[in-house]
């Protein structure tokens, strides 16, 4: 477990919840009783924020593209721009932190400083903004472009754009934040996202599957961030967790084959072509991905953290295309834990105790009754296990991470390097 941050009590987890729109699960909006259409309102995410800091969560997380994802035909897609959304959502609560997901790839910088600057401040210093640089040709088209930019040069851009937009926070005479500014949100499992996330994030998202690597990646990142000449615990590592809860053991299973059985297979293969970069229609469902299809992580264009993840699946267990399909669910390769809130508890305190994660960015299976589940039962056992907090001590997001304020780097007049 890691050291107790700002000489204060032993440390306890941090858990965002990522409201994606039905569930994580690429089935999700078709289980029973859920309503398919209910992420196109704005009291969806509010009624989950509000459930969310009832349970004293340090933040809700809104992901986002800009792009209409063509997989909308077959579930439902994040229709409402997140600052929007997030800023609903900043008047309806007190103390929940707030994550929006803006593209530096796609967005002037600064225009991001001033709208998410006064989005923190408006908020009270609740906000915290998820860097990404957009990959696919589909949102490059949608930007007038033939194709999408070169990875190392989409984070050659970030890291500009991230200073650029940080420095003009700082430059801030009014309006000021109570945090200070904005904290910094990363994530990437590509040579490149790594030293990105070394040089400027401040909470570090990853999507590892095995403990021993997570361990690996989070102790890789506290040690690039030493060779910034940054406090390696002012990183706080948050692996996303897919869960499936139930009052028995058979009760999560069953519910994890329904959502299965839910999976649109159109969407699910879509979904499994645009993460390893090669058409699946000539494959046989019955026998695993041929080797010769798969390249090198730093070679595969889109986003390689998630091909990393898809190909170390199918190193690790050789699995029949079918059986890939299940095993990711349409989730975009997050790792999925199914059992009661006993089970889940056993599993989130190992992860945290062996060093593999501060704690973790939650994308319950479906939304709201999976999050209902989460806040309801895992939470009180987290709780008596004295893993996490029963009530706020603070009411910046900064506070809730445990997080100082760092020094600025770069400067506002720094060159960017263009997207084109």
């Amino acid at each position: 477990m890691s050291a107790p941050r700002n000489g204060a009590e032993p440390p306890q987890l941090h858990l965002n919840v990522n409201i994606l729109n039905a569930g994580v699960f690429g089935g999700s909006w078709r289980l029973p009783g859920t309503d398919g259409l209910a992420s196109y309102s704005v009291d969806h995410y509010t009624s989950i924020a509000q459930k969310a800091e009832q349970a004293s969560l340090d933040a809700v997380f809104l992901a986002d593209g800009p792009v209409l994802d063509p997989s909308v035909r077959h579930r439902p897609g994040n229709n409402l721009e997140p600052t929007t959304v997030l800023a609903r959502i900043a008047a309806q609560t007190d103390h929940i932190g707030l994550i929006g997901t803006l593209s530096s790839s796609y967005n002037d910088p600064d225009e991001l400083a001033r709208r998410l600057g006064d989005l923190d401040h408006v908020s009270g210093g609740r906000f915290g903004w998820n860097v990404v640089t957009t990959a696919g040709p589909v949102a490059a088209r949608n930007f007038g472009r033939n194709g999408e930019p070169d990875h190392g040069l989409r984070y050659r851009r970030a890291a500009a754009v991230v200073e650029r937009v940080v420095a003009s926070w700082d430059e801030r005479t009014q309006a000021v934040s109570p945090q200070g500014r904005p904290v910094v949100v990363q994530a990437g499992g590509s040579s490149d996202g790594k030293r990105l996330a070394a040089r400027v994030g401040e909470v570090i998202f990853s999507a590892e599957q095995d403990i021993d690597k997570a361990r690996s990646f989070r102790t890789e990142l506290r040690s690039g961030a030493a060779s910034f000449g940054r406090d390696p615990d002012e990183i706080v590592v948050l692996p996303g967790l897919s869960t499936v809860l139930g009052s028995t053991e058979a009760e999560a299973r069953a519910r994890r084959e329904l959502l299965d059985e839910l999976l649109p297979d159109a969407y699910a293969r879509g979904r499994l072509a645009g993460q390893l970069g090669f058409p699946l229609d000539d494959l046989d469902d019955d026998a695993p991905i041929p080797p010769g299809l798969l390249r090198e992580p730093d070679e595969a264009g889109g986003s390689q953290t998630f091909y990393r993840v898809v190909r170390d699946i199918i190193a690790r267990e050789n699995p029949t295309l079918r059986q890939l399909l299940k095993t990711l669910s349409g989730g975009g390769g997050h790792r999925i834990v199914v059992g009661t809130p006993e089970q889940v508890a056993d599993d989130i305190e190992r992860w945290f105790t062996h060093g593999a994660a501060d704690g973790f960015n939650v994308m319950p299976d479906v939304l709201p009754s999976g999050f209902d589940d989460f806040a309801d039962h895992l939470i009180p056992e987290l709780q008596r296990r004295g893993l996490f907090r029963t009530e706020y001590s603070g009411s910046t997001l900064r506070h809730h991470l445990g997080l100082g304020l760092p020094a600025v780097r770069g400067s506002a007049d720094q060159p960017l390097v263009s997207a084109r």
